[in-house]
């Protein structure tokens, strides 16, 4: 597949200029093709379409569309993941907005079109954001009581859809101060889902940013199968968001950064602070695919307890680091994916770590390739 790409040079770009071209007879429809059990082994996150963005009307529908359905399918994906935020999907008087809930809606028929499966996540919400310093989600009933009310409006509008084609993931990267606020929530918005969808695949991820390091503190909902557990990995950080502006803890570090091995060198801290630099060194483990393996020893042991698919449903790393150690980072954690199981979407298609340029379409082959472990 490698050498494919490589001798081409245009691959993807082929893939954009050509995906017009195909008719609706070209279907995979997922509906026929897999009974009703949601699948998913490789996906990407669609963002900054219906989250994280002030995009409206014309252009936020020209962000993403059909033809980047196909690039993703071609490329070899299974399923998307999609951010929603309430912002684009209700006003702040709780009215569903007709237009944002329409994309979603052709979201969905594309990817039975192409043989896609699509996870909708509840991303951020006016409650809730996982980088804000307060959210009233956890504090304010009627904050509650609107969460899941958003749900019972999700459902209600997307239960045609097939079990097969469609999940839901009821709030992405929880921060909630104790995780059984966390819990009872789930239990509180699943109870919901259920009396419309007793079948629907519902993802649920841990508190904290949906750390592997607090999986254990996830109550798993009694005698529900229909559940996929899903986890978060941006490790180690000083790596993975290198030189990002919007990182308080990280963002100001403009030495090197390394994989595998340690992230930081002694060399590098040169000209920092003690605050800096304890900053810096709050992870400063010897990385390597091993590393990875013991660092998801919790969800692997909770998902084997309860008989239920792990999913990855976010990884992945600025371009800002070097191209060669980006790729054995994604190498290795992805091996690590496919030798226990783990389902797994990178974060993201075409922003700002994306296997995609959003600008000029072209794919990042090496990444596509580390992957997808393609030789």
């Amino acid at each position: 597949m490698q050498s494919k790409i490589k001798q081409s040079g245009i691959w993807l770009l082929l893939l954009i200029v050509t995906s017009c071209s195909l008719s609706s007879s070209n279907s995979k429809n997922i509906k026929n093709a897999d009974g009703d059990e949601f699948v998913i082994k490789r996906g990407v996150n669609v963002s900054h379409w219906l989250s994280q963005t002030d995009r409206r009307g014309k252009e936020r529908a020209d962000f993403f569309t059909e033809k980047d359905i196909q690039v993703i399918s071609d490329m070899g994906y299974d399923h998307i993941r999609l951010p929603l935020d309430e912002k684009h999907l209700w006003t702040e008087k709780g009215q569903k907005n007709k237009d944002a809930f329409q994309l979603v809606h052709q979201a969905i028929k594309w990817c039975d079109k192409y043989g896609l499966r699509i996870i909708v996540d509840l991303h951020i919400l006016r409650s809730h954001y996982f980088n804000a310093d307060y959210n009233p989600l956890w504090k304010e009933t009627y904050e509650k009581n609107r969460f899941v009310g958003f749900w019972k409006d999700i459902s209600q509008e997307l239960s045609a859809y097939p079990n097969s084609l469609l999940a839901y993931e009821i709030l992405n990267e929880p921060v909630a101060n104790h995780a059984d606020d966390w819990n009872k929530l789930i239990e509180q918005t699943l109870k919901a889902i259920r009396e419309n969808e007793p079948m629907r695949t519902v993802v649920i991820g841990s508190n904290k940013w949906q750390s592997v390091d607090t999986f254990n503190q996830l109550k798993i909902p009694k005698n529900d199968k229909h559940l996929i557990l899903s986890f978060h990995f941006y490790s180690p950080h000083v790596f993975t968001h290198y030189k990002a502006p919007w990182s308080k803890k990280v963002g100001f570090y403009t030495g090197d950064v390394h994989y595998p091995g340690h992230p930081i060198n002694a060399n590098d801290l040169k000209g920092y602070d003690s605050t800096q630099i304890v900053k810096l060194l709050d992870d400063d483990t010897f990385y390597n695919k091993e590393l990875f393996l013991s660092r998801l020893q919790q969800p692997l042991s909770v998902a084997k307890k309860y008989g239920l698919k792990l999913f990855c449903g976010e990884f992945g790393c600025l371009p800002t680091t070097e191209l060669k150690d980006r790729v054995a980072w994604y190498t290795d954690l992805t091996q690590v994916f496919e030798e226990n199981d783990i389902a797994w979407a990178n974060w993201d298609y075409k922003g700002q770590f994306g296997v995609v340029n959003k600008e000029t379409g072209m794919p990042c082959v090496e990444i596509i390739d580390a992957l997808f472990g393609n030789k």
